[in-house]
């Protein structure tokens, strides 16, 4: 149990990745903080499941990260909940296409709230308690932070400054807290995005040396790595099958 009497929050941990990052960090030991934005039901039930585990061992908590006043708050009573903070993951994320000539500052706001500015702000709100802890933030990223992906340009620019904020802070906020970033390539395909039609995700599996979709455990597993591994800070693990070496 290498994270016993450690709290952890995660954003958008209500389903998919977010979800199995929670159990995993839950099933070494940690107690869990699942926030949510719109999905209550799931939230709450993830943190009956978990509470079932281990009795008292997970909240949930509702925010909606391109409010402002949303991170401070949130943060607080993040803190509350198990008195202090020890991890955070940036997880939560908007994903939608943005094609040239109709992206507008509503897809721009939004995209750039879930993927840069929640993490940067979150971390600033949650940094007090992480400096006590001696704790770490994960931040989650993507391969398209490095190649951009076709009608996604607002997108894969939040994640691409996401990128840098991870090895910025990691430098700022040494030696006290350590700041990691996961990049998958293909584990979960994107809901409600027509882009990935069965001949786009065939041509994307193609470029993919190992040939085969990842598992939400991959990136669940290495978020546990670089919450425990206390002399790792700065650094973008790709989880993606080798699709970067293309």
């Amino acid at each position: 149990m290498l994270l016993t009497a450690k709290a952890a929050l995660v954003t958008g941990a209500a389903n998919r990745l977010g979800a199995e990052i929670a159990r995993t960090l839950h099933q070494n030991g940690a107690n869990l903080i699942i926030h949510y934005r719109r999905s209550a039901d799931a939230a709450e039930a993830l943190v009956a499941e978990l509470n079932r585990q281990r009795d008292a061992s997970a909240v949930a908590l509702a925010a909606d990260l391109a409010d402002d006043a949303a991170y401070d708050r949130l943060a607080r009573e993040a803190s509350a909940a198990f008195d202090g903070l020890d991890i955070l993951v940036n997880n939560a994320s908007a994903f939608y296409p943005t094609p040239f000539g109709k992206i507008d500052a509503a897809a721009w706001n939004d995209l750039v709230a879930s993927n840069y500015r929640a993490p940067l702000f979150l971390a600033q709100a949650c940094y007090p308690d992480l400096k006590r802890a001696g704790g770490s933030i994960v931040n989650l990223l993507d391969i398209y932070a490095e190649r951009p992906l076709n009608r996604h340009s607002v997108y894969a620019s939040a994640k691409a400054a996401n990128r840098m904020l991870v090895k910025a802070l990691a430098l700022e906020l040494a030696p006290e807290v350590r700041v990691n970033g996961i990049a998958p390539g293909a584990i979960l395909w994107p809901e409600g995005d027509d882009d990935y039609g069965d001949d786009t995700r065939e041509a994307l599996l193609r470029q993919v040396p190992l040939k085969r979709i990842g598992k939400p455990a991959n990136i669940a597993q290495t978020a546990l790595f670089l919450a425990t591994n206390d002399y790792v800070t700065g650094e973008i693990v790709n989880v993606d099958g080798g699709r970067l070496l293309r």
